[in-house]
């Protein structure tokens, strides 16, 4: 049973490099630049809800290529074509903007077909990006015919109207431009050598500066209007002619708005204007925090799952705990070598990783057992504690990809940071738990050739020596009953008070601050509502006062600029109550993104409940299935209902901890399945109720030690994770007690009820898959 050499040389290698892989990710950058070169250095990359920045999604402007459309009569062939093409020119030309401005590491990218995704580490200034990324840049040089005060001017045939940015003029121009902004090269900030006053310098390519040397000198005198999307930015008077390919704009700028302007129109204007969907700022220090509190309740709920294993198997408890580490470490550096991003909702993936990693070594450890009180050698306990555990670890692990892989499609953002990270886990538990693990429990067998393998324990031995004989079905009606009426008061909660949606799905916009000191909630509630802001909720975030969440409702109509202004409103009059504040998130979700949001997260819980359902009746039969999927219900409508008692936030992350607690709920329930359906082969003459009540006592107990594993890694971060965390952490925690509760009580009275059936069938069947069945 001893591995091949190559084997053990090979996990040896994979562990090696793995931690050399992950080992940068545990230091800063200052103490990696003394690191020898021959080291690695790359570090896990940071989201940026734990290091702070700008998160964007832009839309091209649905309208303009409608109309783009109509006006060229395109047809829907050569419309698609256009719009890949105006998407992929408008990533170019926002990266480039991105690029003029200095940001380090930034993100752009396609979403979908008509999406961009931004990313600014380091961002905090949200109205400059805004600017930056929300204007089209389309420069254009139209002679002025006059100028009127504003809507006084009429234009004529071939004239158009043209607002001024900063006075309260219309300007007459030429309808057709006499020079197109394309022509530019160069366009940097400066200061006017004559004023002083800040101004854009420009340069045209040698075709422009023919066309501008011959454009100012037919039109020495009049007024020349330079306008930039859609407003007169500045109307000079040509003096003379200028026969060098270069000018300026000038007008009422500050340094910023120059150097911003000369880096649009460096970048080059867009195909067609691109919104604001989604906007979402997490300022450094809450970025900090974050990475901080998830380290010490991860750390925690790492501790408590390694004492709780020690205390359950002694020397093969520390081997599985070592087996955890490895699994920690894996984590990591397959993030790193993936590239893929840790954001805070990762973090809570890999501390639940943990209580469901321990789950094989539970599995494997109390069937060791067992096949020891059966008088089974050392050799064949070790070898038949593996085979049949096997198959229910595969189950177990695959019911939670299932979860993850449907949280991965239909989620975004950080949400699927946590679905990365459980699957990676879940998929290098197979290799930590069960290769790692039986590689060291062979080599033991090899050195000190026991008679038996017993598996010790710091629990008192009566607690262990035999198999429990509690008569569970004879509770069935009242289990039944209970999950029943808590769930039609599940229910009726969901309808009043109902659930507090979070502007995921709501839209609007929440913002938190944070101040030095305990900040007053009454003042700050009597300026807010004087901000004219719509419906506004505010609320204390901790116990100190010094955070507050500021909750605005989606403002009317369907422009994402009005609930932006709106933002900024909240800001500016949270800073006159008190001027120290400081944003350490700022979200503001158009009713478009949260709209689709909440359709994709009733999809993914109902596809997830599907596909339980439907890989339940292919391993097992349609019995556990409708078993399964009734209990499924029963978990979810009771963790609804716990959501509206508490009133905790329902967003994404909430979503992330249904589909989370429904491959849970499952990968608990197929424990018990497992064995009753070997316990169908080995006795098929033994009464369903007294098989029944047999398989749940057999395994009771690696039922509750799994349970426990995963309650003892999430309690951290359920009471010290903070707010963001929270909708996850804590519904996490309930639905683990649920879903153990409900494996006894709910799912195994079904099946009874469901009659004698169930037994022929699924004996049939036995015959059949007799091979894969009796491994568990």
């Amino acid at each position: 049973m001893v591995p091949a050499k190559w084997k053990l040389a090979l996990y040896g290698l994979i562990v090696i490099v793995g931690s050399l892989v992950a080992l940068p990710s545990l230091f800063s950058t200052e103490q990696l630049a003394a690191w020898p070169e021959w080291l690695p250095r790359k570090q896990v990359s940071l989201g940026l809800d734990l290091r702070g920045g700008a998160h964007l999604v832009l839309e091209l402007d649905q309208r303009a290529l409608q109309k783009d459309k109509e006006d060229e009569g395109l047809s829907d062939a050569a419309a698609t074509e256009r719009l890949q093409s105006a998407l992929q020119q408008s990533i170019e030309i926002v990266r480039r903007r991105i690029d003029a401005i200095g940001v380090a590491e930034p993100t752009v990218q396609a979403l979908g077909t008509s999406r961009i995704l931004v990313q600014l580490p380091g961002m905090q200034d949200p109205a400059s990006i805004r600017t930056l990324l929300g204007s089209t840049a389309k420069l254009t040089f139209h002679r002025v015919e006059s100028s009127e005060a504003r809507g006084q001017a009429t234009p004529r045939i071939g004239q158009i109207r043209v607002p001024a940015t900063d006075e309260p003029v219309d300007y007459i121009l030429q309808q057709r431009p006499m020079l197109q902004g394309e022509r530019l090269t160069q366009a940097s900030a400066g200061l006017d050598s004559r004023t002083g006053g800040p101004v854009v310098s420009f340069r045209f390519d040698d075709v422009g500066a023919k066309a501008f040397a011959q454009i100012t000198r037919d039109n020495v005198g009049r007024q020349f209007a330079i306008v930039l999307d859609g407003k007169v930015i500045s109307a000079p008077v040509i003096q003379e002619p200028i026969l060098g390919g270069s000018g300026q704009i000038s007008g009422n700028f500050t340094m910023a708005e120059t150097s911003s302007l000369a880096a649009l129109l460096r970048a080059g204007a867009l195909p067609v204007p691109l919104q604001i969907v989604e906007e979402r700022t997490v300022g450094p220090d809450l970025g900090s925090d974050a990475i901080r509190m998830g380290a010490m309740t991860g750390a925690i709920g790492l501790l408590f799952v390694l004492v709780f294993m020690t205390t359950l198997y002694r020397g093969w408890g520390v081997v599985a705990n070592l087996a955890l580490l490895i699994n920690v470490t894996l984590t990591l550096a397959a993030l790193t070598l993936l590239g893929a991003t840790l954001t805070l909702p990762g973090i809570a993936g890999i501390v639940l990783g943990i209580g469901l990693a321990v789950d094989a070594n539970v599995l494997i450890n109390e069937r060791i057992r067992e096949e020891t009180r059966n008088g089974k050698s050392a050799v064949m306990a070790l070898k038949n504690g593996f085979d049949r555990a096997y198959a229910t670890i595969i189950d177990s692990n695959v019911t939670a990809l299932i979860a993850t892989a449907l949280l991965f499609w239909l989620g975004s953002g950080p949400v699927r940071g946590f679905a990365v990270t459980m699957a990676l886990g879940i998929a290098i538990s197979m290799f930590t738990a069960v290769a790692v693990v039986k590689a060291i429990m062979s080599l033991y067998l090899h050195w000190q050739r026991p008679k038996q393998f017993v598996i010790g324990s710091l629990l008192p031995a009566r607690w262990l020596s035999a198999t429990p004989k509690f008569q569970f079905m004879r509770a069935r009606f009242i289990g039944i009953g209970v999950s029943v009426i808590l769930s039609l008061a599940s229910l009726a909660l969901f309808v009043k008070p109902g659930l507090n949606y979070g502007v995921d799905f709501t839209g609007g916009t929440i913002i938190e601050a944070s101040a030095p000191a305990a900040m007053n909630l009454a003042d700050l509630r009597a300026r807010l509502e004087q901000a004219d802001l719509g419906e506004v909720s505010l609320q204390q975030a901790g116990s100190d006062g010094t955070t507050i969440l500021v909750r605005i409702q989606q403002q009317p109509g369907t422009e994402p600029a009005a609930q932006t202004q709106v933002a900024e409103r909240a800001k500016a009059a949270l800073l006159e109550v008190e001027p120290e504040a400081s944003f350490d998130r700022v979200d503001i979700i158009g009713p478009k993104i949260s709209g689709e949001l909440a359709d994709a997260g009733i999809l993914a819980v109902l596809f997830a409940s599907v596909a339980m359902f439907a890989y339940i009746w292919i391993r097992f039969d349609w019995h556990f299935g409708v078993g399964a999927i009734v209990t499924l219900v029963l978990d979810v409508t009771k963790t609804v209902g716990f959501f509206a008692l508490t009133g905790l936030e329902f967003n994404l992350t909430a979503i992330a901890a249904l589909l989370t607690l429904i491959g849970y709920s499952v990968n608990d329930k197929v424990v018990v399945y497992d064995r009753m359906r070997e316990n169908l082969r080995l006795y098929p003459e033994l009464p369903l109720r007294q098989l029944i009540d047999r398989s749940i006592n057999e395994t009771l107990a690696r039922s509750i030690y799994t349970s426990m594993t995963a309650f003892l890694a999430m309690l951290p971060m359920a009471i010290w994770g903070g707010a963001t965390v929270s909708s996850f952490a804590v519904p996490m925690v309930f639905g683990i007690v649920v879903a153990a509760s409900s494996s006894v009580f709910i799912a195994a009275p079904i099946l009874l009820f469901l009659g004698e059936r169930i037994k022929p069938r699924t004996v049939g069947l036995e015959e059949v898959t007799i091979a894969e069945g009796s491994r568990h």
